[in-house]
């Protein structure tokens, strides 16, 4: 039987800078996704790189009075050492200098050429350098690049074209025939209305006299490639396109190309529409996913508010931070990143949840199981607190295949720790410190023993794409004989894998807690808002607002999914609150009126466009509508079972 294969790819990196957070995103995600398909037991071809020509490469390396090789030489290097320290299983690193690539553009440019696909014309229009693309008169706003915002330039020079406006048609198709080619949706519907407009063709050259740095084109050396041109190929030179007919055959086409929302279209249409002309078949998949911002503020040098990932990781630990960028917001969708939000995360999903789980499981095992890992007692009954929680752990592998299929991190990361949750409160009801007690509850003891560290084996399993240096810890700690295991994910995490009598090995905690210093204990204001009487109290005269003011709140029917106190407040707690689209993290102070267990499920509305807020360093995504003033008196709710998502009018 064939062995199922899967190629993902990053895009090529621009080391006109240093690497920032908006790398960082891309790559970990990619990396996920390898090490999930290779824990499947799938072939995998992982691949990222750098694109080191263009006219941003040589000033860069003119400001430097180096030249570009060199510059090209010395920035790849932060990239590869970026990806060391992040922990990233890429399986190549391409360079566009290298020779292996640069002959395969060469080969695309002459196929494209005798097939009579390229030709020659002068172009006027407006050019942006920052972005490297021409634009026409009626794409620029206000004399400025419709993608970055920055001033263009008129230009009229004679280059080389792509005929790429006879694709269009066919492109279009492609996009409705196979809607998973291009996600999510919103950027799927976004190149779908690029295409209702006329498609021009590209300019695939630039004079050697305005920029000499750059491939040759081979039938013209007065000309060098377009870097758009130039970089889209590493996908296939680095599979063996023309080279390595069996390595390519192997690979091509990609599964899955990811990349930001801000090269959406040279992937969607320019590099499509290249792979037509060249008859080979498109990537499987094209997923554009949102930037990070800072504190609700675009990242840029002239803010000095660029996010680090070196530093980041230096300060507070790899994996915290993996799983902080996949967890925080849904993968697809622009984020805000702070500090505050950070160490909140750490110290609540990781510190608190999962460190204690483990930390409290296996001491448990040093004093009531000798060490070691327990034994399935078969003639047990079991109770119903042991059923649940094997339930929902039976259920997780098959749910987080479906969840990372749809590259769904946020809610994957969710549904685990949903588990890691509830195995917390299963120790706190079977209480095995008590059962320890009494010599007659010894079989029961080493059952509640065995329904949590196996719990903790799977959970360990699943997380090991996400975090692979907190999951080998694990798997050293609680003494498993292979890890990873021999068999495909989904399998080694079915229940009742758990090796007995395996010893285990105590360590130091998996997640310290970092120090909030100032910020510990101070409530913000709740993101649930009250008015300022009680129910008992007459209403106050206020403003009276129009229909078209109220029309401006969209109110959604949410049910809330996972829910949690915030350290440090008494009235603060962290919902999971699915309003049908997606799931939202909102931030109410209600936790006086309701435990975090009582809400699981519940029925909710909230607002949905109120602009996001921090608060007690955790970000908070809506506001629910709840009664009361200085105590909550309830949460506005409906009778009837509604769909989350709904409307409320």
């Amino acid at each position: 039987m064939t062995q199922k294969k899967f190629y993902i790819t990053t895009p090529i990196y621009y080391v006109n800078d240093k690497p920032h957070i908006g790398h960082a995103y891309t790559t970990i995600a990619a990396d996920v996704l390898a090490r999930y398909h290779r824990l499947q037991k799938e072939a995998v071809f992982f691949l990222t790189g750098t694109d080191e020509h263009g006219q941003k490469v040589e000033q860069a390396a003119q400001s430097r009075n180096i030249p570009p090789k060199q510059h090209a030489d010395e920035l790849v290097l932060r990239f590869q050492a970026l990806w060391r320290q992040l922990n990233i299983s890429n399986d190549d690193f391409i360079r566009t200098t290298e020779d292996r690539h640069r002959r395969c553009v060469e080969r695309v440019l002459q196929t494209l050429w005798d097939k009579k696909l390229i030709y020659a014309d002068t172009y006027t229009g407006w050019y942006c350098l920052p972005d490297e693309r021409f634009w026409t008169e009626k794409e620029i706003v206000e004399g400025n690049c419709p993608d970055c915002g920055r001033p263009v330039e008129a230009l009229a020079e004679q280059n080389y074209f792509f005929k790429m406006g006879q694709y269009q048609t066919r492109l279009k198709k492609h996009i409705l025939d196979y809607p998973d080619f291009i996600q999510p949706e919103s950027r799927r519907n976004e190149i779908l209305g690029f295409l209702e407009n006329p498609l021009t063709d590209l300019c695939i050259s630039r004079p050697k006299r305005r920029l000499a740095w750059g491939i040759p084109i081979p039938f013209d050396p007065d000309y060098v490639t377009y870097v758009w041109l130039d970089a889209l190929v590493n996908y296939i030179s680095a599979s063996g396109f023309e080279k390595d007919s069996d390595r390519f055959q192997r690979w091509w086409p990609a599964d899955m190309h990811l990349v930001g929302k801000d090269i959406l279209t040279t992937h969607a249409v320019y590099w499509s529409t290249i792979l037509m002309a060249l008859e080979l078949p498109l990537p499987k998949r094209l997923f554009a996913h949102g930037w990070w911002q800072v504190n609700n503020q675009k990242m840029s040098k002239s803010l000095g508010n660029v996010i680090d990932p070196v530093e980041i990781v230096k300060t507070y630990g790899l994996d915290a931070f993996r799983y902080f960028l996949l967890r925080q917001v849904p993968f697809g969708q622009d984020g805000d990143f702070s500090t505050e939000a950070f160490i909140q995360r750490s110290n609540s999903d990781l510190a608190n949840d999962l460190g204690n789980l483990l930390s409290r499981t296996l001491t448990m095992l040093e004093r009531y199981a000798e060490g070691c890992t327990p034994h399935r007692l078969e003639d047990e009954k079991e109770q119903d607190e042991d059923r649940d929680l094997r339930q929902v752990v039976e259920a997780l592998p098959e749910s987080i295949e479906t969840r990372v299929a749809q590259l769904e991190f946020q809610k994957a990361l969710s549904e685990i720790w949903g588990v890691i949750n509830h195995a917390n409160r299963y120790i706190e009801t079977a209480a095995p410190w008590q059962l320890a007690k009494d010599p007659s509850n010894a079989q029961r003891l080493q059952t509640v023993l065995y329904y949590t560290t196996e719990t903790i084996r799977i959970v360990t399993i699943l997380i090991a794409p996400f975090m692979p240096d907190t999951a080998e810890e694990m798997a050293r700690q609680l003494g498993l004989p292979e890890f990873p295991p021999a068999l495909p994910l989904t399998q080694a995490s079915q229940w009742g894998g758990l090796s007995p009598k395996q010893k285990i090995a105590k360590g130091q905690s998996l997640f310290p807690r970092i120090d909030t210093g100032s910020q510990k204990g101070k409530d913000q204001q709740s993101n649930a808002a009250s008015p300022k009487s009680e129910a008992q109290t007459a209403p106050s005269t206020k403003t009276e607002i129009t229909f078209e003011d109220f029309a401006k709140l969209e109110l959604r029917v949410g049910i809330v999914r996972a829910a949690e106190k915030i350290k440090g407040s008494k009235k603060l707690l962290v919902l999971e609150v699915d309003i049908g689209s997606e799931q939202r993290q909102v931030v109410a102070g209600i936790a006086t009126k309701y435990a975090p267990d009582a809400l699981i499920g519940k029925q909710v509305v909230v607002i949905t466009n109120l602009k996001p807020a921090t608060i007690m360093g955790v970000s908070s995504q809506g506001m629910l509508l709840a009664a009361g003033a200085e105590t909550v008196l309830g949460l506005a709710s409906f009778q009837e079972e509604i769909p989350a998502g709904t409307r409320v009018r």
